[in-house]
């Protein structure tokens, strides 16, 4: 028999508050909900919700459950009397028994929690295997409240401008919101609304704009907060996050905020010295190349580079020399060459 990991079932963590569990639990039950997913899989996968539920719900249970674990069958093997692994446990001589009531629940959660069925229920297990689907809609369930928003996460690609300077961007987004004929409860008087099919949910359009600031990189997640999924009963939206991807520059190389840029340089222009038109997101500026300067030398220009996405100031720009030797040479030319060659021959002591 297979150990069953009830929080990994309903997605949520081990120490997820009651909120989280029964928010878990409605979402994953009105996926999979007989009314709106046809097929064995589905109503599999209903029962296995429900169960999950049953546990994490129930104070009792899941106190049990979490102290079990995956060790849970040494245990189960040692309750059929006398002293066994129960012996100093949290439930003291508590046994664990296989019961054949509670049809429906898996062998797993009958081996464990058998013996609670007759102590606080009469005739086995309750279990939700069809719930009203307006209760998990959000609609006609006694105490149900509000419901916020889902949230939504969106691929953007900028190139490395508008990383720089920052860009309002337009998005289309198709998003479940709640239907507008049923209010989102997925019925009207007690019936499936027909606009719907009982989802509660309608497809629908949704356009904004949205700021991406300055300094954003590949792999940024921005946060825009209440313009994403709308919510149940008048729930709040959900948010977007912007997942951000930076198309690269052929100019440029990027180190965090850091860029860099290789530029040519002719032989006879490094040696003597010269100035040279640097490429920045700023615009073209003009940098003083010294003489004697060899090939690889970096030169650094202080706050040409990309904006801190945190806090104030921006990045170093670093321009790399690269020296280039003319082709074609004309006689003269070769002539000269042959001449530096032998004057720089001359001085090697």
């Amino acid at each position: 028999m297979e150990y069953k990991d009830y929080y990994k079932i309903l997605g949520v963590p081990k120490d997820a508050d009651d909120k989280a569990i029964k928010t878990a639990y409605r979402r994953l039950a009105r996926k999979h909900h007989p009314d709106v997913s046809k097929g064995k899989e589905s109503a599999a996968k209903f029962q296995e919700v429900a169960e999950a539920y049953e546990v994490l719900s129930d104070a009792e249970k899941r106190k049990r459950y979490d102290t079990l674990g995956p060790d849970w069958q040494r245990y189960a093997e040692g309750g059929s009397g006398g002293r066994g692994p129960f012996d100093g446990s949290p439930f003291g001589r508590t046994e664990v028994r296989f019961e054949q009531g509670g049809e429906g629940f898996s062998d797993f959660f009958r081996t464990i929690f058998g013996d609670l069925a007759g102590g606080r229920r009469s005739g086995g297990f309750r279990e939700p295997q069809y719930v009203d689907l307006s209760d998990l809609m959000g609609g006609g369930g006694a105490g149900v409240g509000a419901e916020r928003g889902g949230d939504v996460e969106v691929a953007v690609e900028l190139s490395l401008e508008d990383a720089f300077t920052g860009v309002n961007r337009p998005l289309s987004l198709e998003l479940d919101e709640p239907c507008p004929a049923c209010g989102g409860s997925g019925h009207i008087n007690r019936k499936p609304c027909p606009e719907c099919r009982g989802t509660g949910w309608a497809r629908r359009r949704r356009n904004l704009e949205v700021k991406i600031p300055a300094g954003v990189d590949t792999g940024s997640r921005i946060r825009v907060a209440g313009e994403g999924a709308g919510g149940m009963q008048g729930g709040g939206r959900g948010d977007i996050y912007l997942r951000i991807a930076v198309r690269p520059d052929p100019r440029f190389e990027r180190k965090g905020d850091d860029l860099y840029v290789t530029l040519p340089v002719a032989a006879h222009d490094a040696a003597l010295g010269t100035e040279i038109s640097v490429p920045t997101l700023k615009g073209q500026v003009s940098m003083k190349i010294p003489p004697e300067t060899s090939s690889g030398r970096t030169f650094r220009l202080p706050g040409y580079g990309m904006p801190h996405l945190k806090g104030g100031g921006k990045g170093d720009e670093y321009v790399r020399v690269q020296l280039t030797i003319p082709s074609g040479l004309s006689p003269k030319e070769r002539e000269l060459y042959q001449e530096l060659k032998n004057l720089r021959t001359e001085r090697t002591p």
